[in-house]
């Protein structure tokens, strides 16, 4: 669903959501409260939603939605980026909106339903999300896109698939509220075993990253590896 007030950007949304085999567009709406008539009456899954509109903005729309509706909002302004992470929001698109980056979003909104699958145990912490604190922005970062912590004195690392952010936390403090796929390997870094791709010459390799295996967390992680290996 497409919710915003300028043709323009909705013709290219529709065009970039075309590209996209796997969305469906279900209807497009130029003002809040017609998207709020469209709801009444339907259910969707994902909106990208225009922040600065008239009668009712983004936002008062956003707080109206259901919390199985999740939101990518789209503006020209980058101002309301911490506000918009309040909601169900998956990612905030700044216009012109490039193929590029629509397919970022996209590639998190398939993930974050992903991770609504049923799951069990200690598993199912690896399918939440989290904010991340860096300078005046608060970041949502699901945890499958992570690919590892890395510890730099009073400050950590996050890396992702896509990006990677710095926040004022101690990796201790990380790890307690981690499990498994996650793995302490060295004092300064934690894994996301789940996107290693081999142990060579005692560093792990997590595509062009190498991150050395520390002597005291070697045997721990040979123990879930072995569980692993055919």
């Amino acid at each position: 669903m497409i919710v915003d007030d300028e043709p323009n950007a909705v013709n290219l949304l529709e065009v970039l959501i075309g590209q996209s085999t796997s969305w469906q567009l279900v209807t497009k709406c130029y003002h809040a409260l017609e998207a709020i008539a469209f709801l009444k009456e339907n259910a969707v899954d994902l909106i990208f939603l225009d922040i600065n509109m008239p009668l009712l903005t983004g936002m008062e729309l956003a707080g109206l939605l259901s919390s199985e509706t999740a939101i990518v909002f789209t503006t020209a302004y980058s101002e309301h980026a911490a506000e918009s992470y309040s909601f169900n929001t998956i990612d905030y698109l700044l216009k012109p909106i490039t193929l590029k980056r629509f397919l970022t979003a996209v590639k998190k909104a398939e993930t974050h339903f992903q991770s609504r699958m049923p799951v069990t145990g200690k598993e199912e912490k690896a399918n939440e999300y989290f904010f991340v604190k860096s300078g005046t922005e608060l970041r949502k970062i699901f945890l499958p896109e992570i690919l590892f912590f890395e510890s730099r004195k009073e400050y950590v690392r996050v890396v992702t698939r896509t990006f990677e952010v710095l926040t004022y936390r101690r990796l201790k403090d990380i790890e307690a509220q981690l499990s498994m796929p996650f793995a302490r390997v060295h004092n300064s870094y934690i894994i996301n075993i789940s996107q290693m791709n081999k142990i060579q010459d005692n560093h792990i390799h997590i595509g062009d990253i190498q991150v050395p295996i520390g002597e005291k967390f070697r045997d721990g992680l040979m123990e879930v590896i072995r569980k692993k290996t055919f």
